[in-house]
């Protein structure tokens, strides 16, 4: 009597186990699916940022630091801009550790110096993949990791020497351990995410901390525990993140001036002037000297591209902006939607985190004083999370139906009209791009729109793929152009497509190599000869007015030269009785003055002291912008 229900039983709990078997195949499936998308993502990412890096123009004058600092510990600890570590670059060095330590492993090459930056890429790549997915999915992940890859100043910046690179990675970073700290209410992810912050701020300085306030209220509204309690947690992630931000300040500042370089920018040598002052207050005030910074130059701030429509002009606008109206509407909606649930809600709290990230960057950089286009890499970041969790979400309620159905056709048509806005003014650059797009994006609009219970299975994913390809075949070009020998954006102001003063340059020269490392030209060639061959113990082997005229002697040796003025040339070191002393103590014996930097005291007293050296002296027919000038022969001789 009793085998019937057991056997029953026996056989539920056989079915069971089945079912579960067949789960964790899906699941193993689905699994390798993902891990195999990815890996292609990352190949992508890979290529695109590899493809001819040792073409690479590097940016001289963070070039000739990492030059200088692979060749002397003290210079790399200190950021000194020559071996000798007389003066300092005029940012954090943190940026520059990663490509020191790789020229000190590899040599002085144009693509060792790239090498790090094309590592740090591919990194955010992989982490934004790993922080989007815990938060929206494996296909959020997925596809937030393919537009930060096909971002076309993504690309084009992880190609050169910048270090908005590393900036990018260590920001991801930093989200990611942010919403773990607010998914788990634990102080450990907090305080790293802090860490991660300090750490983007060695290579960025205060744009690191631009997404302070978004993080702390992000986590003072969504993590679990009191008020009291949450405000407990930030407070100690807050000292975490000054702490870490101001390690190196804090070194440079309780060394005696003595024992380390001299900080440019800065009119009193102190560090905290070059963080908030120089690269702080001076350019978002109407200051130039700010806590005692020294004036920016046309060598050290750019015009232009600021104000509100910053973001979508003919120059910025097809490096960051292809997905900016998608990424605004997924936000509106991803947070409209989220309405009424609880105050930890894990997936309206992503879109406030990453929304909060694009708002808050797009209000200072269109209200500072002007700014680089690759400023707007950060963007990236976030753009891609809000693509990919948004497109999620969007997928997700096509899927179910009703009402909310519609705006994923909808998306998917304002991203297309979008891109025939951005592209328009460049129709002459890949002229089939404009019409292409348009074409999918209609058959996408159109065929999502119209697909009904009926609709087959193979129609429904054939409009799915059309509307991808839409969306990204915009950038995806543009991203691509970085490749082509025509569009290999400028050393210091790397821009994808037909764009930047890069695309003009390389019209006239295609074929050289710019900035080289240990290459240097006929003319620097021929004068470092003179130099050399008339040293004569001396500890400087020149000193030059500005860092304009030491940059590519830097690059091509390790000998130890004073910068004076360092970036601008108006930073007041060495003094006039600096220089007087250096000279009577055998210490320096030449120097270089160029017309295209401001006179100041120092080179004064070098043009009133030295005796100018004709220029067939040391291989040239005139003196041009240089003149070389002798100080252990009186001016009156």
């Amino acid at each position: 009597m009793a085998t019937a229900p057991l056997t029953r039983a026996t056989s539920d709990r056989c079915r069971r186990i089945r079912r579960a078997v067949h789960a964790k195949r899906r699941q193993r499936t689905t699994i390798s699916r993902e891990s195999w998308a990815l890996l292609l993502i990352l190949a992508a990412a890979t290529v695109l940022y590899t493809w001819g890096i040792d073409r690479a123009g590097v940016h001289p004058y963070y070039s000739a630091a990492v030059r200088s600092m692979a060749a002397n510990w003290h210079a790399f600890v200190f950021g000194g801009l020559d071996p000798s570590g007389s003066i300092t670059v005029d940012k954090i060095p943190g940026a520059l550790w990663p490509q020191a330590l790789s020229v000190m492993l590899l040599g002085p090459h144009n693509w060792v110096v790239v090498l790090p930056q094309v590592l740090e890429g591919v990194l955010a790549v992989w982490a934004l993949h790993r922080v989007v997915r815990a938060w929206a999915g494996p296909t959020a992940g997925l596809l937030a990791a393919l537009v930060l890859t096909l971002t076309p100043i993504t690309v084009a910046l992880n190609r050169h020497t910048i270090p908005d690179t590393l900036l990018v990675l260590l920001l991801v970073l930093a989200a990611g351990s942010l919403h773990k700290a607010v998914a788990t209410g634990r102080l450990l992810p907090l305080l790293i995410c802090g860490t991660w912050v300090g750490l983007a701020f060695q290579a960025k300085m205060l744009q690191a901390w631009l997404v302070l306030p978004v993080f702390a209220a992000v986590y003072q509204l969504a993590a679990p525990g009191s008020r009291l309690e949450r405000a407990r947690r930030m407070l100690l992630a807050g000292i975490t993140t000054l702490v870490v931000s101001c390690s190196w300040l804090l070194l440079m500042w309780v060394t005696p001036a003595e024992n380390r370089p001299y900080l440019d920018g800065t009119t009193n040598n102190n560090p905290f002037t070059l963080a908030f002052g120089y690269n702080g207050l001076s350019r978002f005030g109407h200051d130039p000297h700010a806590l005692g910074a020294v004036a920016g130059t046309a060598a050290s701030r750019t015009t232009g591209n600021t104000g509100w429509t910053m973001l979508v002009n003919q120059s910025v606008g097809p490096q960051i902006a292809w997905l900016l109206p998608l990424a605004v509407l997924v936000l509106a909606l991803g947070v409209w939607w989220r309405t009424g649930l609880p105050r930890t809600d894990a997936l309206r709290t992503g879109f406030l985190l990453w929304g909060g990230w694009l708002v808050v960057h797009v209000v200072v950089f269109s209200n500072s004083n002007g700014n680089h286009g690759y400023y707007t890499a950060v963007l990236a970041p976030s753009l891609a999370a809000l693509t990919g969790g948004g497109g999620a979400v969007l997928l997700s309620e096509y899927r179910a139906g009703g009402r909310r159905r519609a705006a994923l056709p909808v998306a998917i048509g304002l991203t297309a009209l979008w891109a025939a806005a951005i592209d328009g003014s460049h129709s002459e650059f890949a002229p089939w791009l404009l019409p292409v797009v348009l074409m999918l994006g209609l058959c996408g609009t159109v065929g999502l729109w119209t697909s009904g219970p009926d609709t087959t299975r193979g129609a429904v994913q054939s409009a799915m793929a059309a509307s991808l390809v839409a969306v990204l075949l915009a950038p995806a070009v543009w991203a691509a152009s970085c490749l082509d020998p025509r569009y290999p954006g400028s050393p210091i102001e790397p821009l994808a497509g037909p764009v930047g003063p890069g695309y003009h340059d390389a019209h006239h020269r295609p074929k050289i190599l710019r900035n080289p490392l240990s290459k240097p030209s006929a003319r620097d060639t021929a004068l470092l000869k003179y130099l050399s061959a008339h040293r004569s113990g001396e500890k400087y082997l020149l000193a030059t007015q500005a860092a304009y005229g030491a940059e590519p002697l830097l690059r091509a040796t390790s000998q130890p030269m004073l910068v004076m003025g360092g970036f601008t040339g108006l930073t007041p070191y060495p003094t006039p009785l600096g220089l007087s002393d250096l000279v009577s103590t055998h210490q320096l014996r030449y120097a270089l003055l160029t017309t295209r930097r401001p006179s100041t005291r120092a080179s004064v007293w070098v043009r009133s002291t030295c005796t100018r050296i004709p220029p067939s002296a040391y291989g040239r027919t005139s003196d041009g912008s240089f003149t070389l000038y002798d100080c252990a022969r009186p001016a009156a001789d």
